[in-house]
């Protein structure tokens, strides 16, 4: 498939789907059934294991290479067929796929689909072309143990991304990792057997427990250091409210006061606002903010100077002055949540001991099965579309209407900049979408099949199926930032 073969986020699926089974094929035909393992999504790639090889070496990645490119030129027939989940499991367990026995054992559904190459049968979620011949460019690098598997990027024009490894957030990730194993949660089915088997409860408050924990190292972190403001980034639907709320809580217990400034008091005048390449108001870019203003009041702020912050008037699109002025006490945090905290030209006259920043989002450390990730962006999709349905009045499809351009402005304004964090924080649940799937079906099941959604209602539908509901959520804290979204908070 050329780059201009792509139409939409459906075909991009399609192809990254028959490349992960091109790489699962080439590694089996290789070696002698090694655990191989898809992660989870790290710098614009997908990052694997194969845990009987431990580290890989560089030959042994042009082998895999060389296999993937062979299977791609033969063009062979990948063949989907529908199967029962008695005939499913069978089929996993003379493929020695224990990770598929286990999850099609506690799924409620019972047709499913499988995809086969030669004489090995796969299940990966979602649609797949019927030859390997579609998934001519890839590539493969190395990192740590693991390999990054690169395919064409949207953002990217659909060409193959430039490869840097980010190593703060390749530790967020091993970090959860670690948490899933304490737990003894490493996929979906064993998340489903804890609810069957009605020891969730303890998953719930050890998870919690684990994120109240890192909290408060952060916060031991930032009392330790020289630093005078917090900086809190990360995309839409990371939980930055609860857990910028969580924090405050944490400081206080050290001592510490702190106070809170909106970057959206901050905008230009709407005439001055940059358009986009559409022609619309890109209220995303950091040049809708009036930096030297901003920067001018932290200043001030710092040397202890009472500064008159300003209020944005979002229905007349202009600056207005009507609070009382702000002072900083000594020993007193100055705290700002907004989509450009990891950007140094957000507070470019600052110096770098006077700022702690701090990147969250939902990166999910939970996948279906080995071969199987959860996306970090479908996780922050169903918690936005629950939270919009409960608290801002959008159904599921304005939701959806919504996300295409969310997304575009987190690959431009937060992504690219999320290594500059001092720390990260992970928010996801390994629990939560066990909680969240309740949630979700109503908003979902009310679009209908005339929308230009119906076809990704039906695909998040397929996905959640997979999951156990939790259906009684009285044991999660009130504090918890699953709550952020399904209601029932206190910092609300």
């Amino acid at each position: 498939m050329s780059d201009n073969q792509f139409y939409n986020n459906r075909d991009l699926r399609k192809y990254v789907n028959t490349l992960v089974l091109v790489y699962l094929e080439a590694v089996y035909s290789l070696y002698d059934r090694p655990d191989v393992y898809v992660e989870y999504s790290v710098n614009k790639g997908l990052y694997t294991k194969i845990n009987s090889k431990g580290r890989i070496a560089r030959h042994e990645l042009d082998e895999i290479k060389k296999a993937m490119n062979l299977l791609i030129e033969a063009d062979i027939p990948i063949i989907a067929s529908n199967h029962s989940r008695d005939e499913a499991i069978a089929i996993f367990q003379t493929q020695n796929m224990i990770d598929k026995v286990k999850l099609f054992s506690t799924v409620s559904f019972n047709e499913i689909e499988l995809y086969k190459i030669k004489d090995n049968y796969y299940n990966i979620f979602g649609e797949m072309f019927d030859s390997t011949g579609h998934a001519v460019n890839y590539d493969l690098k190395l990192a740590d143990k693991g390999i990054v598997l690169l395919f064409p990027r949207k953002e990217d024009n659909y060409a193959l991304p430039e490869y840097t490894h980010q190593e703060k957030l390749f530790n967020i990730f091993m970090e959860s990792e670690n948490w899933a194993k304490l737990l003894k949660v490493s996929d979906v089915g064993d998340l489903n057997l804890k609810i069957v088997n009605e020891s969730i409860g303890d998953i719930i408050r050890v998870s919690e427990a684990l994120h109240e924990k890192k909290i408060a190292r952060i916060a031991d972190s930032i009392c330790e250091s020289e630093a005078r403001i917090i900086l809190i980034a990360g995309p839409s639907s990371s939980g930055k409210t609860t857990f910028a709320n969580r924090l405050g809580i944490q400081l206080m217990v050290n001592g510490k006061d702190y106070i809170t400034i909106s970057l959206d008091d901050y905008f230009v005048d709407r005439e001055m606002t940059p358009r986009d390449e559409s022609g619309n108001y890109d209220f995303d870019t950091i040049d809708a903010l009036d930096i030297p203003l901003f920067n001018e009041d932290l200043t001030k702020l710092l040397k202890g100077e009472a500064v008159q912050i300003p209020t944005f008037d979002f229905m007349t699109g202009k600056r207005r002055y009507d609070k009382d002025v702000m002072e900083v006490r000594r020993g007193q945090y100055i705290v700002i949540e907004g989509i450009h905290g990891m950007n140094e030209r957000l507070t470019e006259s600052i110096p770098a001991k006077d700022k702690y920043k701090i990147y969250i989002s939902a990166l999910t450390q939970l996948n279906l099965d080995d071969h199987n990730r959860i996306s970090t962006t479908e996780l922050r999709l169903i918690r936005r579309m629950i939270r919009d349905n409960q608290f801002r009045g959008h159904n599921g499809e304005k939701t959806l209407e919504l996300w295409e351009n969310v997304v575009k402005g987190e690959n431009r304004y937060i992504f690219p900049y999320q290594e500059n964090a001092d720390v990260m924080f992970n928010s996801s649940l390994i629990y939560e979408l066990s909680v969240l799937k309740k949630y979700a079906l109503p908003v979902l099941e009310e679009i209908g099949e005339s929308s230009l959604f119906y076809l990704e209602k039906l695909r998040l539908l397929s996905f959640l199926q997979y999951f156990n509901e939790i259906e009684d959520d009285t044991v999660i804290p009130n504090t918890s930032i699953i709550k952020e979204f399904i209601g029932g908070s206190c910092f609300h």
